[in-house]
């Protein structure tokens, strides 16, 4: 089977050169031991019981000898015991190079106390998240975020994916095995992982036990909130009022801990820039799920429904593009804000580099209306920014769903770019 690389291929590559070990996190099936296995020169399978057998059974004489292999060396599913954390951390003290080990495994966390130490300075993280389209395939990445941030003259480009394509592909999610499947079989396996979420994995992740059936609704509350500020207090009003189920604020807060842990949600974090005025920014982070088909599975959400609801639509296709964003701004060596202030001025996205460049993006699902009101939004926020203080934005842009074409406009330097044209 062919692989198909991703964004965290170069990722790993560049932090191997610079730490001794890499532990890579993200929820499961999203790859990340296939693409570890990649970059390994050996491997230590602690997922196959009779390798974890023979494990336990050297950690008892020789503990070392299951760090002898060629480097990098993968240990994969490396919780299953614990002790290895702080014998790889005490092995990449005592060897010069780095890139010596690559450590994966479910999301399952180790206790804490049960490490010895941190692991900081020796031991990297990389995040991985399901497959964005561009690296499953789907976008022919005809206009690079690299380029615009570094202002090379972007070509109009011609857009190859209908809404249908994109109603698919959301409901799919970028689960790598299911970009191998086609039609109904590809879109079971976000269905399969959403009842694995409730059913299984909340009991395993700290290894308390929690209701299926509340895990469910909270799940079902997430979906129905994507891209809000919502509190859990208001969460909890949401599920009591579209579930008829009593939950309390404290379970909520323990739930969305597991969920966490378990990489299912991942919040998106306020942008605070200089502001010319005293306008005041609001602090929440936006609820977002890792990936956009989780939330259409637990509304049980389909293709045609969503061509049904466009209103609807939009908030899942905004998700998807923040799962997309993500993952190019990892590449760009930036994160992924959102803007919210007092005067009730929002802007989807914000990606902020390391070096200070940022860009201003609006999500819409398309029509010319539409992107002109998220093009004035940014052009309101953009005339906020005291640029006497930081940068001014390096560009303005729309991502849509649907569009002939992507390129930026003559009238105003704003781009407008369908997803299924981007890559980082």
């Amino acid at each position: 089977m062919q692989y198909k690389r991703r964004i965290a291929d170069q990722l790993l590559e560049q932090k191997l050169q610079a730490k001794g070990a890499i532990l890579i996190v993200g929820p499961k099936w999203c790859g990340k031991t296939t693409t570890a296995l990649q970059h390994a020169n050996s491997l230590l399978d602690l997922g196959d019981s009779s390798a974890l057998a023979a494990a336990e059974e050297e950690l008892q004489f020789r503990p070392k000898k299951l760090l002898d292999g060629a480097a990098p060396r993968l240990i994969d599913e490396w919780q299953s015991i614990p002790m290895l954390w702080d014998m790889v951390r005490s092995e990449v003290d005592k060897r010069e190079p780095f890139g010596q080990f690559i450590l994966t495994g479910s999301s399952v966390p180790v206790e804490v106390d049960q490490l010895r130490h941190s692991g900081t300075g020796r031991i990297g993280r990389l995040r991985m998240r399901p497959m964005s389209l561009w690296e499953s395939g789907e976008s022919t990445g005809s206009i690079s975020l690299e380029a615009i941030f570094n202002g090379e003259t972007i070509e109009p480009q011609e857009n190859k994916l209908s809404l249908e394509d994109i109603a698919f592909l959301l409901c799919r999610g970028g689960w790598p095995r299911a970009t191998l499947l086609k039609d109904k079989l590809a879109l079971m396996e976000a269905r399969d992982y959403f009842e694995a979420i409730y059913t299984t994995d909340i009991h395993r992740v700290d290894k308390v036990r929690r209701n299926s059936e509340r895990t469910r609704l909270l799940l079902r509350s997430y979906a129905r909130n994507l891209g809000s500020a919502i509190s859990y207090v208001k969460m909890k009003d949401d599920i009591q009022q579209n579930d008829n189920h009593s939950i309390s604020d404290e379970t909520i807060a323990d739930y969305v801990d597991a969920l966490n842990k378990l990489f299912v949600i991942e919040d998106m974090p306020a942008w605070n820039p200089n502001i010319c005025s005293k306008t005041a920014i609001q602090s929440s982070a936006t609820r977002y799920f890792i990936d956009p088909s989780i939330a259409t599975s637990a509304l049980s959400v389909g293709p045609q429904d969503l061509l049904n609801d466009l209103r609807s639509f939009g908030f899942f296709f905004e998700s998807m593009a923040v799962r997309d964003l993500r993952t190019y701004a990892d590449a760009l060596d930036g994160t992924l804000y959102h803007y919210r202030d007092s005067t009730g001025l929002e802007c989807d996205a914000v990606l902020h580099r390391r070096d200070g460049t940022y860009g201003l993006i609006e999500i819409k699902l398309g029509g010319a209306q539409h992107i002109e009101k998220g093009i004035e939004t940014l052009k309101t926020l953009a005339a906020k920014i005291d640029t006497s203080k930081m940068k001014a934005p390096s560009f303005l842009m729309v991502v849509t769903a649907v569009g002939n074409t992507a390129g930026i406009r003559q009238s105003d330097g704003a781009y407008v770019v369908p997803i299924g044209c981007l890559k980082p």
